[in-house]
C-alpha cells in the first residue's frame, strides 16, 4: 500500500499544471458550496437575534378575554401568575418586556398611511436604541412629554415619514380602533426617523407604551403581549416547554401545537382563538422560532440549493476528470506495461489510478476549504452598519459565517466519490491492459 501511495503521488507531481487545473475546479466548486453552507447555518441565528431584538424577546404570551356580552379583546389585565412562573421556572432569565400595539391610519397635513404601532418602555428596552439606526431625531425626545404629562413621541420610518411628508417635531394624527374596537383619535410628535431596511419589509412604528395604551383604552397596568428573554437562542423550545407546562392548571391556554403541521404555528394560534370556546382571558404562548417558522425552510433550501450547485459543478468537473485520466492513460501505456511485466496485479494498477484521483479530490478540498475559510473571514471583518438593506442578516453589522463539521463531511465524501467514479473507467482500462501489449505501444 506505501508503495501505491508513493506512486500515485509521483504521477501526480510529474504534471503539475495539469494536477494544479483539476484541483483548482475542485476548490472553486468545495469553495462556492462551503461559502453558501456557511451563510446558510449563521442565517437562522442572525435574523432571530435581529428579530429578538425588535419583538422585545424570544417566547411570548398574549391574553385573549372574552366579556359576558361576547365580544373579545386582547389584553393582559392581571399578570401575576404569568411573571410568577416565568422567574420560577426560566432560569436564567435575562428580562422581560412589556408591549402593546395597533393598527392605524398616520394622518398628516391630509396624507394618510396606515401603519403598525408599537409601544415600548424606553426607560427598559435599551436594546431597542441598540437595533434601531436614526437618520433623524434623538432617543431622548422620546422621553419629553406633552401638556397632559403623556409621552406622545413617535419614531416614523424613512419611507413612511417620506410618504406623509413629515419631518422631526411635526405632529401627526393618528386614528385607530381602542381594544373594544371603537373609534380613536390621538396625537404623535415625532422624535426620530429610523433607517427603513426596505428589502425585508417595513419596521413598525415605534412609540411609548404608555400613549399607546392610553390610545387603545387599556386599563392601567394592563398591556397586550409579554415578552422573555432567555441566555441562549438555542434554549427558546425547551424553556417554553417548561414554561407551557407550569402555566397549565394556572391559567387557560390554547394549544400549542394543533392543526395541520404545515400551517405556520401563528396562524394555527390565532384561528384557535375564532374557533374555540371560552369564558374569561385565555392565554396563547408562542416563540421567536414560531413566528419565523419560514426562515428554517430558506435554510433548508439554501442547503439544498448548495447541494445542487455542488452536484451540478462536479458533473461538469467529472468531464474533465474523466479526459485526463484517459490522457494519463494513454501516455503511460509503457510504464504500465513494465509494472504489468514485474508481476503488479490488475486490481493494484487500477488502485494506483485511483489512489491519485483520491488524492488530486482531497487536496483540491482542501484547498477549497482554505480559500472558503480566508473569504469569510475577511467578509466578517468588514462592517457594514446597522444601516445596511440587509442589516437583518447581520450579526451587530458584521457577516458571520458557520460551518457544520457535518456538512464538511458530507461535502468531502460526495467530492472523492464523484472524482473516483469519474476516474475509474480510464482505470479499470488501463488495469486490463495485457503486458505484452502495453509495451509494444509507442
Amino acid at each position: 500500500m506505501k508503495k501505491m501511495i508513493l506512486i500515485a503521488l509521483r504521477n501526480l507531481n510529474r504534471q503539475k499544471r495539469r494536477t494544479y487545473l483539476l484541483g483548482g475546479a475542485i476548490a472553486f466548486g468545495v469553495a462556492i458550496v462551503t461559502l453558501i453552507n456557511g451563510f446558510a447555518g449563521s442565517f437562522v441565528e442572525n435574523v432571530s437575534e435581529n428579530f429578538s431584538q425588535l419583538l422585545a424577546g424570544h417566547i411570548f404570551v398574549q391574553g385573549r378575554e372574552r366579556l359576558p356580552d361576547g365580544r373579545e379583546r386582547r389584553l393582559i389585565a392581571d399578570d401575576a401568575i404569568l411573571i410568577e412562573t416565568m422567574q420560577d421556572v426560566v432560569r436564567p432569565l435575562v428580562t422581560h418586556t412589556k408591549r402593546s400595539e395597533f393598527t392605524g391610519a398616520l394622518i398628516f397635513q391630509g396624507t394618510s398611511v396606515r401603519q403598525s404601532v408599537v409601544g415600548a418602555d424606553w426607560d427598559q428596552e435599551v436594546f431597542l436604541r441598540d437595533r434601531l439606526v436614526l437618520v433623524d431625531g434623538a432617543f431622548d425626545n422620546m422621553l419629553r412629554r406633552n401638556q397632559d404629562g403623556l409621552r406622545n413621541g413617535i419614531i416614523l420610518t424613512e419611507e413612511i415619514a417620506r410618504r406623509l411628508r413629515a419631518e422631526v417635531d411635526d405632529r401627526v394624527t393618528v386614528r385607530m380602533q381602542t381594544v373594544d374596537g371603537q373609534q380613536n383619535v390621538g396625537e404623535f410628535v415625532v422624535a426620530g426617523i429610523s433607517y427603513d431596511p426596505g428589502l425585508f419589509g417595513q419596521l413598525s412604528a415605534y412609540a411609548d407604551l404608555s400613549y399607546v395604551n392610553e390610545l387603545l383604552r387599556v386599563p392601567a397596568g394592563s398591556y397586550q403581549t409579554l415578552g422573555i428573554f432567555v441566555q441562549n437562542l438555542g434554549q427558546i423550545e425547551p424553556w417554553v416547554e417548561r414554561y407551557y407546562a407550569a402555566l397549565a392548571g394556572r391559567v387557560q391556554l390554547f394549544e400549542r401545537s394543533a392543526g395541520d403541521d404545515e400551517e405556520n404555528p401563528i396562524a394555527q394560534l390565532f384561528r384557535e382563538s375564532t374557533d374555540e370556546q371560552w369564558e374569561g382571558t385565555r392565554y396563547r404562548v408562542y416563540t421567536l422560532n414560531d413566528i419565523l417558522s419560514e426562515v428554517d425552510q430558506i435554510v433548508v433550501l439554501l442547503n439544498q440549493t448548495a447541494l445542487v450547485i455542488l452536484i451540478v459543478l462536479f458533473v461538469i468537473i467529472m468531464v474533465g476528470i474523466t479526459n485526463t485520466f484517459r490522457m494519463i492513460m494513454y501516455e503511460r501505456v509503457r510504464e504500465i506495461g513494465t509494472m504489468r511485466a514485474l508481476g503488479m496485479q490488475r486490481e493494484r494498477v487500477l488502485g494506483s489510478f485511483l489512489l491519485e484521483a483520491l488524492f488530486l479530490a482531497v487536496g483540491g478540498m482542501l484547498a477549497g476549504l482554505i480559500v472558503a475559510g480566508t473569504v469569510m473571514l475577511i467578509l466578517s471583518r468588514i462592517y457594514l452598519g446597522l444601516d445596511s438593506p440587509i442589516f437583518i442578516l447581520l450579526k451587530n453589522g458584521y457577516f458571520t459565517f458557520s460551518v457544520s463539521p457535518l456538512q464538511v463531511l458530507v461535502n468531502t465524501a460526495i467530492v472523492a466519490s464523484l472524482t473516483i467514479l469519474a476516474a475509474f473507467v480510464p482505470s479499470r482500462k488501463a488495469a486490463r491492459m495485457k503486458p505484452v501489449e502495453a509495451l509494444r505501444s509507442t
